[in-house]
């Protein structure tokens, strides 16, 4: 039996552990738990812990790591502390992290000080701001990486990673895209009382490395779209340095019929959302990876998502008004583009479940060797 620790910080993340928590937790040869920490157990970003409970999700265990002025470095520390402790009562062979958040960082932290596998989930990809760094940091921390596509699969190589200890399942939250299984429109109109049937998604995380135009960044985002004359679903930043920033501008929404402004969503249901929408207005990655899975276009704004996959439905803008709003004016007709599955195709569980049988977790090498390029 091969006992696995998932740690999830974020909605973001467990939208893409979730397949693998439930499928793994669903079979006799794993013991699975799931550490639930970050932005999940607090109030202003949703309680969205409340929707690892109703996943069905079981063996959970909540740890609080920050309060809303905790800098990142000081949620490094607390959730170090928190695992490593948790670490302390609890046998685990494997720590199952995802993406690059700090919270992921920590669980690659005490798993390699510890001794014990770190398995990685979606490591290999490029971006902006200070996540590339951790990304790459998790991986040199890591045994085991499960990544999204041969990109990169390649990508780690070259980072000196052991090619028989990389694996190309695919992205997991594409296996619930593509479940048929998500809730309708009008069911997710309900949930999150909202009043109109067109609309665009805008989601803007800080860039903490831009953190001095952030204020600039968010003053032109909304004058274009209170200018656009579209309805917008706006879904709140993570909680990076900035995040009070950007919350603090969608104040001057000038039209509230116009505006639902939402904490944060349950993750099929969100799925649902940019399915139906115009566009996908913003820095996230849903925009690279969600959104072109459905043809629907991204309006993909600064340097965030600045190295992350092109496609023919990724338009990409700098954070100003006329550079937003002549964006925008394209997407008022409901435009699609062909299915992208350059980063999976669905099968991502069943790809993890084949390897992780094949594997014997006490024959993976603790001892990470730089492998040179020939």
């Amino acid at each position: 039996m091969k006992k696995l620790l998932f740690l999830t910080g974020t909605r973001a993340d467990f939208g893409k552990l979730k397949p693998l928590i439930l499928g793994t937790q669903a079979r006799s040869d794993f013991r699975v738990a799931v550490f639930v920490t970050g932005m999940h157990l607090m109030k202003a970003y949703g309680s969205t812990h409340i929707e690892v409970d109703r996943a069905g999700v079981q063996n959970i265990f909540k740890y609080i790591n920050q309060n809303e002025k905790s800098s990142m470095d000081e949620i490094l520390a607390s959730t170090i502390s928190g695992v490593s402790n948790y670490l302390k009562e609890n046998a685990v062979d494997a720590i199952v992290i995802h993406g690059d958040r700090v919270e992921a960082l920590a669980g690659a932290i005490v798993g390699a000080l510890n001794n014990i596998k770190v398995i990685h989930i979606e490591g290999g990809e490029r971006s902006g701001t200070i996540d590339e760094s951790i990304r790459h940091a998790i991986t040199k921390f890591s045994h085991l990486h499960f990544v999204s596509s041969t990109t990169a699969q390649r990508r780690l190589i070259q980072l000196g990673e052991k090619p028989e200890s990389v694996f190309n399942i695919g992205s997991p939250n594409i296996d619930i895209i593509l479940s048929g299984d998500l809730p309708t429109i009008e069911d997710v109109f309900k949930r999150y009382d909202i009043i109109f049937k067109e609309y665009a998604i805008l989601i803007f995380h800080p860039v903490t490395t831009e953190l001095d135009i952030l204020r600039e960044q968010i003053v032109n985002i909304v004058d274009a779209c209170n200018e656009s004359g579209l309805n917008f679903v706006v879904i709140k930043p993570n909680n990076d340095h900035g995040a009070s920033v950007i919350i603090d501008g969608f104040a001057r929404f000038a039209d509230t019929e116009k505006y639902r402004i939402l904490p944060s969503m349950r993750f099929e249901y969100y799925l649902t959302l940019v399915k139906h929408a115009l566009c996908l207005v913003g820095n996230s990655s849903s925009g690279i990876y969600e959104a072109p899975v459905f043809g629907v276009p991204t309006i993909n704004i600064g340097s965030r998502q600045q190295d992350r996959m092109a496609y023919e439905s990724i338009q990409n803008c700098a954070a100003s008004k006329t550079e937003i709003l002549s964006c925008l004016s394209s997407y008022k007709n409901r435009m699609r583009y062909p299915q992208c599955f350059h980063n999976g195709d669905g099968n991502s569980l069943q790809n993890f479940l084949k390897i992780m049988e094949s594997l014997d977790l006490n024959k993976v090498d603790i001892q990470k060797r730089f492998i040179d390029l020939e």
